[in-house]
């Protein structure tokens, strides 16, 4: 193969991992990363070690799609023992951090009680010593900080955890990521690289830009062993020609769930970014890496949630990425992980953290961050924004999974952004119990019911209608309700018609349809077109 400049195949997936499970923003951070190798990958393994046939038999169940099963075959039991071994000598200050974690919580559950803290430092778990700041909230319940950027300068930022998985895929089908670990498989390539590496960008590039192949071996360290594999990967045939768009008004383009690419001739802005893929056939038409622009001048993540923060598409479009805009928060607390510092330390260097209310400016257009409220199981989550986005006086609303819980917030929003064009808005309503994502952060236990009705839900029929009443769209548009099939391996979602989510999203077309408005729950892909409300100007 020498001699000649190659592309990377379009359907080639570059997936992160950590410790071999899917990597998502909370195995980023240490704090979160400690806690969810105790609390959820060794739990599952640990599990099917112990009852390998309970979860093979799970996995089948549609009812426990998402569930801590892991789809792996019963006979590859020994090949689980060794992944976990080899987790709890790895992951040893993991381990003891997460340890330490739950003895601090413990101690001032009984020490703290409202007189002065510094006696208490001296109790603080060694481990933890210097990274964490105790204090009192208002109600004098006792409660710690952490010093989350030096947790990423110390020696509990392993980066020898992350690395990368090249394979060619052929279908949109996957087990759910957050319980099933990659193990060796045929056609998969494992390369030991943390996420900031620079020959991760060198490879995205070529999905465009044909290159030497021993350019990127080398770059990659691949070894006379995996060269074969990797040589599979590569072809001669070029991608599509990408065609900038070059129209005089606002193209909207809908990529599945709440990836939304909003473009002028002079600007692109893309939201939550999740791109499937192409180069084999599929039963849904949709947009994928092919229809994105060669620059993306802002990416905008509306929250941390690992539907929306998606490292598989990140990663590859890092070098393409001007702003990456997220919700700022540096609260310290464990739910709380600055996403600013997590993508920086990931090989971002282009992160902006976004106040609520804020505005960034730039010709002819506007992107302000809102407040969000809901979705986040009643946890004093921070890292979370809704956004508006301004172009020549055309304006859309991202919502994202906003649950509206008090409406005055909104009209308050209101009064200050007016009445929008168009509004996008999730409509999961259901939602996973509060466990299901953030049970490995808990502490102490929560009981069944505490459970149960504390929900990572968004809006129903009722919620959503206030929203629109309340900022009065021309047109709505329902998203990031997990349908696509290139979506379930993350959300584990799988609607019939009988499903609430699709009863209360129909509801709402419905209505606001009465009400003269353009709606629609969007599925696979969309394109719109819209004016502008005044000329731009240079």
């Amino acid at each position: 193969m020498s001699g000649n400049k190659f592309y990377l195949k379009p359907n080639v997936v570059i997936e992160p991992l950590f410790d071999r499970w899917y990597a998502w923003s909370h195995l980023i951070s240490p704090a979160t990363a400690a806690m969810n190798v105790v609390g959820r990958h060794l739990d599952i393994m640990d599990s099917f070690i112990v009852e390998p046939a309970i979860h093979a038999e799970a996995v089948l169940n549609p009812k426990m799609k998402g569930g801590p099963f892991m789809d792996i075959p019963v006979h590859r039991v020994e090949e689980v023992k060794e992944l976990y071994d080899r987790t709890v000598k790895q992951q040893d200050r993991a381990l003891k951090f997460s340890k330490a974690v739950k003895e601090l919580d413990r101690m001032l559950e009984a020490e703290g009680k409202g007189m002065g803290m510094e006696t208490l430092y001296e109790k603080v778990p060694p481990i933890l010593k210097g990274y964490v700041e105790l204090f009192y909230d208002r109600n004098n319940h006792a409660d710690f900080r952490f010093f989350e950027a030096l947790l990423y300068k110390s020696h509990f930022y392993n980066k020898s955890s992350q690395s990368i998985a090249l394979w060619v895929t052929e279908n949109d089908h996957r087990p759910f990521c957050l319980s099933t670990p990659r193990l060796d498989e045929p056609g998969v390539l494992h390369l030991d690289i943390p996420f900031d590496h620079t020959g991760i960008d060198e490879l995205a590039k070529m999905k465009r830009n044909p290159q030497d192949l021993e350019y990127i071996k080398t770059l990659l360290g691949i070894s006379p062993a995996q060269e074969a594999l990797f040589h599979t990967f590569f072809t001669t045939t070029p991608p599509p020609v990408y065609k900038k768009y070059t129209g005089d008004k606002i193209r909207m383009r809908y990529f599945g769930h709440a990836c939304i690419l909003v473009e002028t001739k002079d600007v692109s802005i893309l939201v939550d970014p999740l791109i499937s893929y192409y180069g084999y056939d599929s039963d849904i038409e949709h947009f994928s890496d092919a229809d994105l622009p060669d620059v993306i001048d802002y990416v905008l993540i509306t929250h941390n949630h690992q539907d929306h923060i998606l490292f598989e598409t990140l990663l590859p479009l890092r070098h393409k990425i001007k702003h990456l805009i997220v919700p700022r928060t540096n609260s310290g607390q464990l739910e709380n992980p600055d996403l600013r510092l997590m993508f920086s330390n990931i090989g971002f260097d282009q992160v902006e953290a976004i106040e609520e209310m804020e505005t960034v400016e730039f010709t002819n257009t506007t992107i302000t961050g809102l407040p969000f409220t809901g979705e986040h199981s009643d946890l004093n989550i921070l890292s979370k924004a809704c956004y508006l986005v301004q172009i020549s006086g055309f304006k859309l609303l991202f919502l994202a999974d906003s649950r509206i819980s008090e409406p005055a917030l909104y009209k308050h929003i209101h009064s200050s952004i007016g009445d929008v064009d168009v509004m996008f808005l999730g409509m999961e309503c259901d939602g996973a119990p509060l466990t299901w994502l953030y049970g490995p952060l808990m502490t102490k236990k929560i009981t069944r019911e505490q459970d149960s009705s504390r929900r990572l839900a968004g809006s129903d029929c009722m919620k959503g209608m206030s929203l629109v009443e309340i900022f009065n769209p021309g047109e709505v548009y329902v998203y990031a309700m997990g349908m696509e099939p290139w979506l379930e391996f993350i959300s584990s979602i799988k609607y019939t018609d009988a499903s609430n989510p699709i009863i209360q999203s129909n509801k709402l077309v419905k209505n606001c349809e009465e009400k003269g408005m353009i709606a629609e729950r969007l599925f696979g892909e969309k394109e719109l077109l819209y004016e502008r409300k005044y000329a731009a100007t240079e």
